[in-house]
């Protein structure tokens, strides 16, 4: 039996403010580092095949606090970064309901419709995560690690559910968060999700929202 446990990277300060993140090469801010330390300790006593992640720094970042329990150096994939917000990237919340008013509404109540103006849609994400779970999976017995972000690994959970991108918001994944699923006899079976008990430390310090 294999073993996949998709990791969300620590906090950063966008990820307190409410602003779309996307391409942008935010940095883990003060509690987000501590996340990923606690992170990287949470898992030290797992016996780990492989760590993969995202290109970005907060991503990267996330899984270096992983690897150094490991012995083991992340392997970083393309098909792993976040969304492309295109026009969003870098505004906040509230900027995207007053000025794409429709399409906000719109990515709220039917996310698997939308394109980003100059972006990817869902299905975008979908196709190139697939991808590289098909392309790395074979590769290593035991366990491996994703480490990404919330729109990417909220897409990958649905599709290894078997549900469609319209259930994107019926899937939460908090920073710093550990979802898990068994693979065997070629199905993904969920075995946790969202686990955050290892950042009880930072109770009360830390983003919680699924933004």
């Amino acid at each position: 039996m294999k073993e996949l446990i998709i990791v969300r990277h620590g906090e950063t300060e966008w990820n307190r403010k409410e602003i779309f993140r996307g391409r942008m090469d935010v940095p883990l801010d003060e509690v987000g580092v501590r996340q990923a330390e606690l992170l990287g300790e949470h898992l030290a006593c797992l016996k780990i095949s492989a760590v993969y992640s995202s290109p970005l720094r907060r991503a990267v970042d996330t899984a270096g606090m992983i690897t150094r329990h490991h012995n083991l150096t992340a392997q970083l994939s393309e098909n792993l970064i976040d969304i492309n917000y295109g026009r969003w990237q870098g505004l906040s919340r509230e900027d995207v309901k007053n000025t794409h008013r429709e399409l906000y509404t719109e990515w709220i109540e039917h996310p698997d419709k939308v394109k980003f103006p100059d972006g990817e849609s869902l299905e975008d994400i979908r196709q190139r995560v697939l991808a590289f779970l098909n392309e790395a999976l074979p590769k290593h017995e035991g366990r491996m690690v994703v480490v990404s972000h919330r729109v990417v690994n909220k897409v990958l959970i649905c599709a290894l559910l078997g549900l469609g991108n319209s259930h994107f918001w019926n899937i939460r994944q908090d920073v710093g968060a550990v979802t898990v699923f068994a693979y065997e006899d070629n199905r993904f079976t969920l075995t946790k999700h969202n686990d955050t008990s290892h950042l009880i430390p930072l109770r009360g310090d830390a983003v919680t929202a699924d933004f």
